[in-house]
């Protein structure tokens, strides 16, 4: 594997025009109503200074931002298929046609053959941490864009749900899942989360490195400096080298996008068995809801269940 000089690369390669994978539209409060009901099922959470409401449907992002200078407020939508769901609201919108039609997806700014790596779970009160890395040829990144494919938390899990299926027939990937009563028992040794993490990343990385050894890029959607996760993979027999670190890697390099999108469709899944084996639906997070449910369990079925399927170093655990 041919190394790679990060900052050099991180150079080299520049933003493309993010307005091109966005449009806006006024609204004043009539159409503004509007548009919020149309989206109700479909709200995120968004507690930004200026926005009035957020929501995620299938692959497009539409946000409202208060306006204080206009009787007007500007709305967003952004994300694949953007377009199609804002000329819902105004036909006249348009874009940069020769922008939106090109081959590589807005906001990917390398596309060449690559592998990328991320994970799911690590904010969730319950359920499993997730990691994957997935393999992308540069001639398969249109296909990748056709279907939707871009960072899991801007698609709804409906819609990975739908989608995954066929992703992981055609791409190769590799993907582990720590369940919370070994992360419960890391713990309890000491092991901090973001070593957890990093021999996950190691391990997924090396066995798609393993079977695809020309590709010369490997991303991985960096949530601890380089130093430390090398220092944390080093405890493993093998480390994955050459690796280039970047935040918000999803948005940035298909290969982390797919890796995203079938980290999630992994938890998804093992939560939904989650819920049949105790007969009941486990909520995501870490919020008061979280909190409530988790009460309800443990008077159910005992703190030694709880502590199988929680990870107790969570700040709801203490306050339950």
């Amino acid at each position: 594997m041919v190394a790679i000089d990060s900052k050099a690369f991180m150079l080299k390669y520049s933003w493309p025009n993010m307005n091109a994978n966005m449009v806006t539209l006024k609204a004043d409060s009539e159409l503004l109503i509007k548009i919020r009901e149309a989206y109700q099922e479909y709200m995120i959470a968004d507690d930004g200074e200026y926005v009035l409401f957020r929501a995620k449907k299938d692959t497009t992002i539409i946000t409202a931002y208060k306006n204080t200078k206009s009787k007007l407020n500007k709305i967003t939508f952004a994300g694949q298929g953007f377009l199609h769901e804002a000329k819902k609201w105004d036909a006249t919108l348009t874009i940069n046609e020769k922008n939106y039609d090109s081959e590589e997806p807005l906001g990917w700014f390398m596309v060449d053959d690559q592998i990328g790596s991320d994970e799911v779970g690590t904010g969730d009160f319950f359920g499993p941490i997730c990691v994957c890395a997935a393999y992308v040829r540069k001639e398969d990144v249109a296909y990748l864009r056709k279907i939707g494919v871009t960072d899991s938390k801007k698609i709804s899990d409906d819609y990975i749900l739908k989608i995954t299926p066929q992703l992981i027939k055609k791409f190769s990937y590799s993907q582990v899942s720590l369940n919370n009563e070994k992360y419960n028992e890391l713990t309890s040794k000491k092991i901090n989360i973001n070593e957890m993490k990093a021999r996950l990343h190691n391990r997924v990385l090396l066995n798609l490195i393993k079977k695809h050894n020309n590709v010369k890029h490997v991303f991985v959607d960096q949530f601890v400096s380089e130093t430390k996760f090398m220092a944390y993979a080093s405890r493993d027999k093998e480390i994955a080298r050459n690796v280039v670190f970047k935040t918000k890697g999803e948005s940035r390099f298909p290969s982390v996008a797919l890796a995203s999108v079938i980290a999630r469709y992994s938890f998804l899944k093992k939560m939904e068995a989650l819920g049949k084996k105790y007969d009941c639906q486990f909520p995501f997070g870490a919020s008061a809801k979280v909190d409530a449910f988790a009460q309800f369990f443990i008077d159910r079925f005992g703190k030694e269940e709880m502590n199988k399927v929680a990870k107790i170093n969570f700040a709801n655990y203490k306050r339950i």
